[in-house]
């Protein structure tokens, strides 16, 4: 099996109208997103985001569970936070998973724009032999189309088996999904 990390963008992403905007983090996101990552086996969890003060938020965070008292009262959850890599940019993920030789990046969205791998074609590419894979997800209104064309593959959207013509789930709800059908067990 592959190695498989995961990357929560938070620069370049889009507001309601399409304009690339920087995100906030949240302190939700940064707990949830390592909870999954390390519920299903993830190697890393990327929190990227350009703005200085964030990252230091982050880092705090991430304190707190490994020297603080939460750590303490809470052990699985500082496993968890452990994983939590705080990076300036995408670039930055990448370079820290060995490079683009070493690692392909698929994104992921709500939309199904262009050609998308379902999640049986890459749950196979997960099982099988090669690059780590970094699975990037988006905040605000999601990925920017020029993530999605410097990415290896893109990932189908999730889709309920009921057509309701409503897809808006939390990037907290996306992640843990994926993360089960890529890397969860198969009854």
């Amino acid at each position: 099996m592959r190695r498989v990390a995961i990357a929560l963008l938070h620069y370049p992403v889009l507001d309601a109208q399409g304009a690339i905007v920087t995100s906030a983090v949240t302190n939700l996101d940064v707990h949830d997103l390592s909870r999954s990552a390390k519920s299903y086996g993830m190697s890393d969890y990327f929190v990227v985001t350009p703005i200085e003060a964030q990252r230091e938020l982050v880092g705090k965070i991430c304190k707190h569970w490994a020297e603080g008292s939460s750590g303490r009262r809470i052990p699985a959850r500082k496993e968890a936070l452990a994983l939590v890599r705080i990076v300036a940019s995408l670039e930055d993920a990448v370079a820290a998973m060995g490079g683009p030789d070493a690692v392909e990046v698929w994104t992921t969205g709500a939309r199904a724009d262009g050609a998308s791998l379902t999640m049986a074609e890459a749950r196979g590419r997960v099982e099988g032999e090669g690059k780590g894979i970094l699975i990037v997800y988006g905040t605000a209104w999601g990925l920017p189309p020029e993530v999605h064309a410097g990415a290896d593959a893109r990932l189908a959207p999730i889709v309920g088996a009921r057509a309701t013509g409503y897809n808006h789930l939390s990037v907290r709800s996306a992640c843990a999904i994926y993360a089960d059908r890529l890397l969860g067990q198969r009854e």
